[in-house]
């Protein structure tokens, strides 16, 4: 039987202007999201939960077994832990979904039997993940630079903007970019080349 893991919770802590460095991993950090559809489907989510919650977007990466985001919240904030249940729930939904009807070597990896027995089917891994709190504009850009460096660091592409799934492609000047940044709230002049 498999034994679950505790995991403390995450505290997050929002003051208005603060942006927020968040990171979360695929359950048991597998690389589930080296699926592309998966991907596009997170990518998706995110425009939908960013129009909602009202945050700007300075930075993203989704890695194949994590994700990291930096946003500032613009609007009025119920929680950051909110805002990541939205991005990451209806995402862990429709790939359980899809992987039921279509891939169940990709749900058995899923799967997740706590200690009374019960089974679930887990996309991402439990607790709120990583979150930082960011005011200095050069913590900031060092942050977006690391986001971008990520793949690179993992040997998956030469240069930050070879990588789909990231932002870099839109600091670099791509003609074409999954999502658009909000680089008109970044504290600071960070010119698209």
């Amino acid at each position: 039987m498999h034994e679950e893991a505790r995991y403390k919770r995450i505290k997050h802590y929002h003051e208005p202007g603060q942006a927020h460095e968040l990171s979360f991993s695929c359950f048991q950090k597998q690389s589930l999201l080296s699926n592309d559809q998966f991907c596009q489907w997170f990518i998706e989510n995110l425009t939908s939960v960013r129009a909602r919650h009202q945050f700007d977007l300075w930075a993203y990466v989704v890695m194949p077994n994590h994700v990291h985001l930096l946003i500032r919240p613009s609007g009025e904030v119920l929680s950051i832990g909110r805002i990541l249940w939205d991005l990451k729930l209806p995402v862990s939904i429709r790939v359980v979904n899809y992987c039921k009807a279509h891939a169940p070597g990709i749900l058995q990896r899923m799967l997740d039997i706590n200690k009374t027995g019960t089974i679930t089917y887990r996309f991402w891994q439990r607790g709120g993940g990583y979150d930082r709190n960011m005011i200095h504009s050069e913590i900031i850009r060092a942050s977006i630079e690391y986001l971008h460096l990520n793949p690179v660091r993992k040997h998956l592409v030469e240069r930050p903007e070879d990588w789909p799934w990231s932002s870099a492609g839109f600091y670099t000047g791509k003609d074409t970019y999954p999502i658009r940044m909000d680089v008109e709230t970044l504290p600071y002049n960070m010119p698209i080349r």
